[in-house]
């Protein structure tokens, strides 16, 4: 790049067409809530049939088409900052240089050589003729002690200035050119093919797209305010709402994990960071399924063993198990939930269900997902669910449709309220009931983040008022939550046990809620309880393990319709609607199970 171009160059002609990419891409997600949340939610609550699902198909693709507009355009808003900044910081170092130069008494010509003026050393009798030097940019060490030594020797002191300010001209014009070849490749990556249809590989695109925006932008992206190391939920908030709209479109275009990992962020901000790992994610896992071949057709045979029939796999299906079983069933698993997530955002409407906020979102280890109904920074009564063993990204599906249930009891119930029932997959759950649920350290490790997100809740709160909050825990998960209680402050107000194997306390009012606002469920059939007894409970003055199905332990214990251990949640059960009218703030009206008069716990 040579002098005059440098100098022409307006940075800010690229920061006013990336606040339009920017705009476009607010417009584009606007779009996208819009046929989400208003037009395919309406057509769900209100239409059926071949039309209106070809229609919601339609719109679906229309969506998606959106969706990925939305983050091409900030990827290309992002790099248009960062170019513009790259240019900026050479184009000032060049107009320091020229200023500098001309202060000096040189004259810097187009071509970018500088010119000084006559000039003496001390003790000479008369000044030494002015000349032109052309700058070198960087150089090693021997061509600077080379030069070094040219100045000492040269016999006008004005000559070493003008090669100073030469090299510093030189160094800027190649700098900028090292910003132009650098970005100009990223520029033109950021277009999409030339049909209507986003695939697999379009997501995929983006993803590269991301890295080599985020890679190009390093000192742009140096030069924005950090996120806080380790913050709470409130220094989280504090960061986001300290930047300006440009930064935070960066921040989601380059670092999307991070924002959307960062408790105390609106819902609304880390939905739109968490969907775009979701998609990416998605297509990669997708994309690396197709190249694993397809499972044999017969994975078992049988063999006549010792007389009898003995049923055993097949040579080729072992020999597949072997090369990429395990590869298979991680990949698989992953796109089960992935799907299972997508799934809900497309059931807003039905049956009035809100529209659904992906608040966390990984595919690494177990996985990750934290799935709200509805905007919990509005939300008049929250509700916050931890799922027990065997949870993975795999298995939500399920747990997503608990709290759809709870919602839309808890809505009915809400007296006019606005309802947000949360999914919380945040914690390693254990895998194994035998080998790995007997032990508290995943619900040690997990109640930290548990917390930390709870805290979260009030720390991206949008209304005025303080919600009504309630903990839900199945299985393992309520010991979580008692771990939780147990570690820290458990900022709730309500909490609710279903088939509980132990809290970790032997009191329900070590739960830190108000006296009378823990609530257990444990159904006729349903194991976990006992087994419980010898694991997670919380021991008394003599030591005996007490768990919250126990009457010494305080809780209120509500009575329960459903069978087994996995049926709190079924549909139109006595179960499912108590849990809904302590979700929305009515507890009281729940016909609690007597209390035997003279309890003593066996021995």
């Amino acid at each position: 790049m040579d002098l005059a171009t440098l100098k022409e160059f307006k940075p800010s002609e690229y920061e006013e067409a990336a606040d339009g990419y920017r705009v476009t891409a607010d417009k584009a997600s606007t779009a996208k809530d819009a046929i989400d949340n208003r037009i395919s939610a309406g057509i769900r609550n209100q239409l059926g049939g071949k039309a209106a699902e070809a229609a919601l198909e339609a719109l679906k693709g229309l969506s998606q088409n959106f969706h990925y507009a939305q983050t091409e355009c900030g990827l290309v808003s992002t790099a248009l900052n960062g170019f513009a900044f790259d240019m900026a910081v050479a184009k000032r170092k060049l107009e320091a240089a020229i200023a500098d130069a001309q202060a000096d008494g040189c004259t810097v010509n187009p071509n970018g050589s500088v010119s000084y003026p006559a000039g003496a050393k001390p003790g000479d009798e008369k000044p030494n003729d002015g000349g032109t030097v052309t700058g070198s940019a960087g150089g090693s060490s021997t061509s600077d002690a080379l030069e070094r030594q040219a100045v000492n020797i040269h016999p006008n002191p004005n000559y070493g200035k003008a090669v100073a300010y030469a090299n510093r001209i030189a160094d800027a014009l190649k700098e900028a050119t090292e910003a132009d070849t650098k970005w100009a490749p990223k520029l033109r990556a950021l277009k999409a093919d030339d049909d209507l249809t986003v695939s697999d590989r379009d997501w995929a695109d983006v993803q590269s797209d991301t890295g080599g925006v985020r890679e190009a932008g390093q000192e742009y992206r140096d030069s924005l305010p950090e996120a806080p190391k380790d913050g709470t939920p409130k220094e989280n908030a504090a960061w986001w709402n300290g930047l300006t709209p440009e930064e935070r479109s960066a921040w989601l275009s380059l670092q999307p994990g991070t924002v959307g990992a960062l408790d105390g962020l609106p819902s609304l901000v880390r939905d739109e960071a968490n969907r775009v790992i979701l998609m990416e994610e998605y297509a990669r896992v997708r994309m690396e399924l197709d190249t694993i071949p397809v499972p044999p057709a017969h994975e078992w045979t049988f063999i006549n063993a010792g007389g009898h029939p003995s049923k055993v796999r097949t040579d080729e299906w072992m020999e597949w198990h072997n090369k990429y079983g395990a590869r298979y069933e991680r990949l698989t698993r992953s796109r089960v939930g992935m799907e299972s997530i997508q799934g809900r955002f497309d059931r807003t409407g039905k049956e009035g269900l809100p529209e659904a906020y992906l608040l966390g979102f990984s595919v690494e280890g177990n996985g990750r997902a934290i799935v709200a109904n509805g905007n919990p920074d509005t939300a008049d009564h929250q509700a916050v669910y931890v799922p027990g063993t065997t949870s993975n990204l795999g298995s939500v599906g399920g747990d997503i449709d608990r709290m759809a249930n709870v919602w839309r009891v808890a809505n009915d119930e809400a007296d006019g309220g606005s309802v947000s029932t949360i999914t919380w997959l945040g914690y390693d759950a254990p895998q194994n009931i035998v080998m790995d649920s007997p032990f508290s350290h995943y619900a040690d490790d997990g109640a930290p983040a548990y917390n930390r997100f709870i805290d979260g809740l009030d720390a991206s709160r949008a209304a005025d008022s303080d919600p009504h909050r309630t903990a839900i825990g199945h299985s393992y998960g309520t010991t979580l939550i008692g771990s939780a209680a147990r570690q820290g402050e458990l900022n709730v107000d309500d909490v609710i046990l279903a088939g509980s194997p132990g809290v970790q306390v032997s009191k329900a009012e070590q739960l830190d809620v108000p006296e009378g606002h823990v609530w257990n469920q444990e159904a006729d059939g349903d194991v976990v309880p006992d087994i419980g007894r010898w694991g997670h409970g919380g021991t008394d003055w003599d030591g005996a393990w007490i768990i919250p199905s126990d009457p010494l332990f305080g809780a209120n214990q509500m009575p329960t319709d459903t069978g087994g251990h996995s049926d709190y949640w079924k549909e139109g059960t006595d179960s499912l609607r108590n849990q809904g009218l302590v979700v929305a703030g009515r507890g009281d009206e729940v016909e609690l199970k007597p209390v035997p008069p003279a309890y003593t716990r066996g021995r």
